[in-house]
């Protein structure tokens, strides 16, 4: 794969952060033998969005709460902002070509 390439799949990998885990996920397995930009970053962001993704179904399934779903509505909604807000400042950074460490990353995937 070119460089232009590989920066392009790690971006997209933490783009995908707007969906949750899955696409990291997805991207990691296809490309990670084949450009080791693409492995580091996606495996980054990976890590970072699959505790939040977890998080956002269990307070996703909390809304059907009489009284005080509406809470965890507004954590869910909340936590979506932050993960598509830190996907996006961590894709227009990799897409430079700068490898991006998230703040407060649990390492999962070694």
């Amino acid at each position: 794969m070119s460089p232009s390439e590989d920066r392009q799949w790690a971006m997209l990998a933490h783009f995908g952060g707007i969906l949750g885990c899955v696409p990291s996920a997805v991207i990691f397995a296809i490309y990670r033998d084949r450009g080791p930009f693409t492995a580091q970053e996606s495996k980054e962001a990976f890590n970072f969005t699959f505790p939040l993704t977890v998080l956002a179904i269990i307070l996703n399934i909390l809304t059907i709460l009489p009284v005080i779903g509406w809470i965890f509505a507004i954590g869910g909604v909340a936590l979506w902002v932050f993960m598509t807000l830190m996907g996006a400042i961590a894709g227009i950074q990799v897409n430079k070509g700068r490898p991006y460490r998230y703040p407060l990353n649990l390492r999962l995937m070694k």
